[in-house]
């Protein structure tokens, strides 16, 4: 099981300092949100920040795209250093071509999907990827509460898996996930656990991420 700390709740004017805190810290990925204030009511990031992150990290960059029509944006993000590309089942008509297209450039492919879109949607994209983000908040924002219903769908993605062993991808869940929450998704059958407000909201971001980590571990 991993965490995947989201620079969103980040000091922008200190994210080298920051970032070099999560690394120390133990963090074993960087969530980082890019956001176009189209598919989400919000602006976030941009291939810049991915370029400017990958020198002063080893830590694996996990680039989730909140945008529309993402896949005219995949080869800036991929050459800008991303380790793994997540594209929203519902930014894109061609959510089959914005995956492939991820996986020529040697990046892990992800497919995210929204607590309105159901688990089965995927079933044709499953074998393009490795991973598969559950939202656990309607994305755009940080600092929401998490919805419990998602966990379903955590679960039913969880025996797809165990069902057709020829499916290889993690299961990664993303908002609200904090001391109460984290154990209830890794329950359910999370893997990966983004969480941000709360890392970045306590005395220090090394007592967050043990705290979080010794209720999955």
């Amino acid at each position: 099981m991993q965490l995947a700390p989201s620079i969103l709740s980040a000091d922008f004017i200190n994210l080298q300092r920051d970032v070099s805190a999560l690394e120390a810290g133990g963090a074993d990925l960087l969530h980082v949100d890019v956001m176009d204030g189209h598919f989400v009511p919000n602006l976030a990031f941009g291939p810049q920040v991915v370029q400017a992150l990958r020198p002063i990290t080893k830590l694996p960059l996990d680039v989730h795209l909140m945008m529309s029509h993402p896949e005219a944006y995949i080869d800036m993000f991929a050459a800008a250093g991303a380790d793994t590309i997540m594209v929203h089942f519902e930014s894109t008509p061609h959510i089959y071509h914005a995956l492939q297209l991820i996986a020529q450039h040697h990046v892990k492919p992800g497919v995210v999907i929204n607590p309105g879109t159901p688990v089965d949607a995927l079933k044709s994209v499953l074998p393009l990827v490795g991973q598969v983000l559950i939202m656990t908040v309607n994305p755009g924002f940080g600092g929401q509460a998490f919805l419990p219903s998602t966990l379903e769908k955590v679960a039913h993605l969880d025996q797809i898996r165990q069902t057709d062993t020829t499916l290889t991808f993690d299961i990664e869940v993303d908002g609200g996930i904090n001391d109460q929450t984290i154990q209830q998704a890794a329950r359910a059958g999370a893997d990966i656990f983004v969480a941000g407000s709360y890392i970045f909201g306590g005395h220090s971001v090394a007592e967050q991420i043990t705290k979080l980590k010794g209720l999955i571990e």
